[in-house]
């Protein structure tokens, strides 16, 4: 079998595609390398991310279908399933091989699954955007945690700029070990090197927290208990609209349930 490695990122993968085009050759199966461990595939081929090679690929693919389209296939990327790789090479070899525009082909499989995929992301997306909690710091930082199922996390950072530009923040993905800091200005990617965080409950340390922040949060609690309505609890219901997988990073919830 023909295996190929990358660096698990969007623009290792673009590259990956762009050297398929080179080589004339494309792999049975794609693999990431996430933690940079030499590759236990005999005769397979490590693809190295080159920028310029990825972003040829990436205005390729504009000129040939929508921005939506191209935003469309990026989501696909960030769900993370399995051979996610393979459909989306699959995916943009039709678009870039046939003559006609083909992101409307709804009866086509790849796009079927693009779009598919898209959803769930989205709306993976859009709940951590609703149930985000932040928690204040010793040095004026607010932090949250979130454990998402699809690595949606990039697909929030627009957001949080936007709506706390005036203060220092940081969102972090316990899931996958990575984060975003935003310091007023820029945000940039990082990862914790310490045990900081609760990975269990996404608190932070009780010497890292500011003065009066358990405070507010026994406060929202006793906000969050005054506003249910006993007669009216609707279990099923809650269910669905707050899965339970996001409870233990709400604070409402936290010695709760």
């Amino acid at each position: 079998m023909n295996t190929w490695i990358y660096d698990n990122s969007f623009e290792g993968f673009l590259t990956l595609v762009f050297n398929c085009y080179e080589l004339n050759i494309f792999p049975d199966i794609i693999k990431g390398n996430r933690n940079n461990q030499p590759s236990i595939f005999p005769e397979s081929y490590e693809v190295i991310t080159d920028e310029t090679k990825a972003k040829r690929v990436w205005n390729g693919l504009h000129k040939k279908i929508s921005n939506s389209s191209c935003q469309l296939l990026y989501h696909a990327f960030l769900s993370e399933i399995c051979d996610v790789e393979l459909m989306i090479l699959h995916y943009i070899r039709e678009v870039f091989e046939s003559p006609i525009n083909i992101e409307l082909n709804f009866g086509n499989h790849y796009i079927l699954e693009m779009l598919k995929m898209d959803k769930k992301v989205t709306r993976e997306a859009q709940r951590v955007l609703m149930f985000t909690r932040f928690q204040k710091t010793t040095d004026e930082i607010y932090y949250a945690s979130f454990d998402p199922k699809y690595n949606v996390l990039p697909l929030t950072i627009n957001h949080f700029e936007n709506r706390f530009a005036d203060q220092k923040w940081i969102v972090y993905d316990t899931r996958r070990n990575y984060g975003f800091y935003y310091d007023l200005i820029n945000s940039t990617e990082f990862r914790f090197t310490e045990n900081t965080i609760n990975r269990n409950t996404g608190t932070i340390d009780k010497s890292m927290m500011a003065e009066d922040e358990q405070l507010f949060q026994e406060l929202w609690k006793s906000y969050f208990k005054s506003m249910c309505i006993k007669e009216r609890i609707n279990p099923k219901l809650h269910m669905q609209l707050l899965p339970k997988r996001f409870w233990k990073y709400l604070t409402e919830k936290q010695n709760n349930e």
